[in-house]
């Protein structure tokens, strides 16, 4: 369980790197963003990185894709980037577009340094405390984010408490090319999803649940994630409903093939939405981790999570975290190859 130093950030302060490893799998996590930094799993023919990344410290620092990264306070989008709670008004970071407050703000937990609690072999504990007022928030909140191992699965247990009523939604940000490189888009995808939230210009939901039946977001059936016949491709960045409010246990949400390689991802979580992202807006500007070619729609995004600005829709499981309760996520990533 070796732990390094990745880099320092523009205040000095320190970037570790922790391996933790178990039977057919490792991963590499850095205290910067609690971020996954790495993750090789084995195969017939050998070891293979499933996600992608940057090679130091400066490439997280500069990308604006949240590589990796644990996103929040909140995660993904609030209208306006504004939200009544009790009778208070809050105005948060308007980060993108100035008109849209995302996965947290521009100084979310995404670019937090967080502080390595525990660690051992197989697990390391993160933790990360936000004040009141940050990012616009009301209240203190402290976050957890625990990576463990075990033979060809990655749990990751994400956890809140707050002093004040506040928002919170953690998610998870990894992108996968099961393949190692080259498009997605050719990778066969199963979401277990009857239904989605369609979103307006600036990706808000309307507050619609639409069926996926029909439509180019039925991946009710194992499918490739092309969506066009003749090669052209619709570009996904949607909330799948998976349930409508979260679950005690992790059940199976999705599962992802990679053509080339043969690995297949099976993803369980506890949270009814799952937010995929099919890397339209990639390349990014630094160097990906090892000289991997930069191509559009060079790796996707599974993101468990309660539905985007679920603050504004009162049918949408509550994103709303008050003293004395817990926030809680389990979402695992258990790894096989296809038969």
């Amino acid at each position: 369980m070796p732990i390094t130093e990745f880099g320092r950030m523009d205040d000095g302060s320190l970037v570790e790197a922790v391996t933790i490893a178990a039977p057919d799998i490792e991963a590499k996590v850095l205290t910067f963003g609690a971020t996954l930094a790495d993750l090789i799993v084995s195969t017939p023919s050998g070891p293979r990185s499933v996600i992608l990344g940057f090679d130091d410290l400066d490439g997280y620092l500069t990308h604006g894709g949240y590589f990796g990264a644990i996103a929040g306070r909140c995660a993904n989008r609030i209208a306006g980037g504004r939200f009544s709670l009790d009778g208070q008004e809050y105005q948060l970071d308007p980060n993108e577009a100035g008109r849209t407050h995302l996965h947290g703000g521009g100084d979310g937990f995404f670019r937090r340094n967080w502080t390595i609690v525990d660690s051992n072999e197989n697990s390391v504990l993160l933790a990360l405390s936000s004040p009141d007022g940050d990012q616009g928030y009301p209240g203190k909140v402290i976050a957890t984010c625990r990576y463990s191992l075990t033979a060809g699965r990655l749990t990751i247990a994400l956890g809140a408490r707050a002093d004040a009523p506040t928002l919170v939604n953690l998610a998870t940000h990894a992108y996968f090319n099961l393949d190692g490189s080259g498009s997605i888009l050719d990778h066969r995808l199963k979401i277990a999803a009857e239904a989605y939230t369609p979103v307006d210009a600036q990706s808000i939901p309307s507050g619609d649940v639409l069926a996926t039946d029909e439509t180019v977001f039925d991946f009710r059936d194992l499918r490739p994630i092309r969506n066009a016949p003749d090669g052209a491709h619709s570009p996904y960045d949607h909330n799948f409903v998976l349930a409508m409010q979260p679950a005690p246990e992790p059940w199976h949400a999705a599962r992802l093939e990679g053509p080339q390689s043969g690995i297949r991802l099976d993803l369980w979580t506890t949270e009814p939405g799952l937010q995929f992202y099919d890397g339209a807006f990639l390349p990014v500007a630094p160097p990906l981790r090892g000289g991997i070619e930069q191509v559009r729609h060079g790796a996707l995004c599974l993101e468990p999570q309660r539905f985007p600005d679920a603050i504004h829709h009162p049918h949408f499981a509550s994103a709303v975290l008050r003293p004395g309760e817990v926030y809680s996520q389990v979402t695992e990533y258990r790894f096989s190859m296809v038969e």
